[in-house]
C-alpha cells in the first residue's frame, strides 16, 4: 500500500481546516499528490479556500532555476497569484516580507526534504515559520517521507561561527527526520513562538527505504534526481567546498565525482582500501557539461551502494575529500568563492560546520582522526530529537 502524505490527507478532507482562510504556500516540483496535482492548484480549486500568494524556494515554484541562482518574483501562470522568492540574490531575500504575508490566515508548506542539513528547503521552512510568528499567520507542514529513512544519523553538529543557509541549526550531516518532524524540533528550541500544525503521513515508519512507500520520486531539485543520489549526499556534498567536480553537469551527480587532475584507477583503489562499509567502487571518466571542469575531461569514481543499511555516506564523502587532496597535490584546492550569502568563512567548513577537518587535512593528519571531527553526535541527538518524532 501507498504511503499518503500530508497533502494526500488534507486532500481527502477536502482542505476543510483551510475553508474561509486566506491562504501562501511554499511550494515547489515535488509539491504534488498521487496524481500528479500540484499542491498549489488544488488549493487554487479548493472549496473555500483562497490561495493569494505562492513562495518559492531556492530553484524557484516549478524548480527549474539552478543551484545558488536567484529567483525572481513573478506572477503564477496556472494560478494566476503573485510568486514570491524565497531565495533572491541576498541574505535578507531568504525569509517572507511582513508585506507579504499581511492578509494572510495560514501559509502551508509542502517540499520534499533529502534528509541532510546541507538542503536548503528546511531553512526556508524554519525561517518561515519565524516570520509567520511574527505576523500572528498560521504555518501548516504537510509532511513527507524522509528518503533516507528515519532511523540512522550521522555527523556532527554545525558550531557557532559556521552557520549558513547550509548549516543554519545544529543540526547533524544526516537527521533522520521529516520535515514535520524538524519543524517541531525547532519550533521548540529556537523558539520561534509559531503557530504550527503538522499533517503527518499514514503508513511510514522510520525503518522505510524510498522504495518501500509507493510514492514515484520527484526530483526535489535539479541535481537530485533519484532516491540513489539521495542516499549518497549527506556525505558527497561536502565535495561542493572542493574543487573537484561532484559530477555536476552529468546525468548522475554526486554518485561519481572527478578532477583533470585524478587517475582513476588510483583514486578507485585509495579509496577502497579505507573499507568504506556498504560500497563498491568504479573507475569513471566524464566531461561536465556545466560547472566545475566544464568541458574537461574528468577521472574519478563512481559510488555503487551495496547495502543502504550500513553505508556510512559522511565518511565515504570525506575519504573522497581526503585522498583526493592527497593526490591532487597543489592542483587540488578548498573553493574560495562566495558560498551561500558567506564570503568570510571557506564553503568547506560551512559544510563540515566547523574548521578543525580542513586544517586536520591540510596538516596531514591520519585519516581515522579526522574523520573523527564529523562523528560523535549521533547519540545525543537522538535523544534531542526524541519528543519531536512523530512516527514508529
Amino acid at each position: 500500500m501507498r504511503v499518503r502524505t500530508g497533502l494526500d490527507v488534507w486532500e481527502q478532507e477536502q482542505f476543510r481546516a483551510l475553508r474561509g482562510l486566506r491562504v501562501g504556500a511554499i511550494v515547489n516540483p515535488t509539491s504534488v499528490d498521487g496524481r500528479f496535482r500540484n499542491v498549489a492548484d488544488l488549493l487554487d480549486s479548493a472549496p473555500g479556500v483562497t490561495l493569494a500568494a505562492l513562495f518559492g524556494p531556492e530553484h524557484g515554484v516549478r524548480g527549474e532555476v539552478q543551484y545558488m541562482e536567484a529567483v525572481d518574483e513573478a506572477r503564477d501562470p496556472r494560478t494566476g497569484v503573485p510568486m514570491y522568492s524565497l531565495y533572491g540574490s541576498t541574505v535578507d531575500s531568504l525569509r517572507p516580507r511582513p508585506e507579504w504575508l499581511d492578509g494572510l490566515d495560514a501559509v502551508v508548506f509542502d517540499i520534499q526534504d533529502v534528509g541532510a542539513r546541507y538542503y536548503t528547503y528546511v531553512y526556508t521552512m524554519a525561517l518561515a515559520m519565524e516570520a509567520c510568528a511574527k505576523a500572528g499567520v498560521r504555518f501548516v507542514v504537510l509532511d513527507r517521507p524522509n528518503p533516507l529513512g528515519g532511523e540512522r544519523v550521522e555527523g556532527n553538529l554545525v558550531e557557532p561561527g559556521f552557520r549558513s543557509f547550509v548549516g543554519l541549526y545544529p543540526l547533524p550531516n544526516r537527521h533522520g527526520m521529516t520535515v514535520g518532524e524538524l519543524a517541531r524540533l525547532l519550533n521548540a528550541e529556537e523558539r520561534f513562538g509559531c503557530d504550527l500544525a503538522v499533517v503527518p503521513c499514514l503508513g511510514w515508519s522510520r525503518k522505510m527505504r524510498w522504495a518501500d512507500t509507493g510514492l514515484a520520486f520527484v526530483p526535489p531539485s535539479p541535481n537530485m534526481p533519484t532516491p540513489d543520489t539521495a542516499q549518497v549526499y549527506p556525505g558527497m556534498c561536502l565535495l561542493e567546498g572542493t574543487n573537484l567536480s561532484e559530477g555536476r553537469g552529468t546525468c548522475r551527480p554526486f554518485e561519481q565525482f572527478g578532477a583533470p587532475y585524478l587517475d582513476a584507477a588510483d583514486i578507485a583503489s585509495a579509496l577502497e582500501r579505507h573499507r568504506l562499509p556498504g560500497l563498491a567502487l568504479r573507475p569513471v571518466h566524464f566531461v561536465p557539461t556545466w560547472d566545475k571542469h566544464r568541458g574537461a575531461g574528468c577521472s574519478g569514481a563512481f559510488l555503487h551502494v551495496t547495502d543502504p543499511e550500513v553505508f556510512a555516506s559522511v565518511r565515504t564523502g570525506l575519504a573522497v575529500v581526503a585522498e583526493a587532496r592527497k593526490r591532487g597535490g597543489r592542483e587540488f584546492q578548498w573553493r574560495a568563492e562566495a558560498y551561500e550569502f558567506v564570503t568570510d568563512v571557506p564553503a568547506f567548513d560551512l559544510l563540515c560546520g566547523n574548521a578543525r577537518v580542513r586544517v586536520a587535512l591540510e596538516q596531514g593528519a591520519d585519516f581515522e582522526d579526522v574523520a573523527a571531527l564529523l562523528d560523535g553526535a549521533e547519540a545525543a541527538f537522538l535523544e534531542r530529537r526524541r519528543p519531536h518524532l512523530l512516527y514508529p
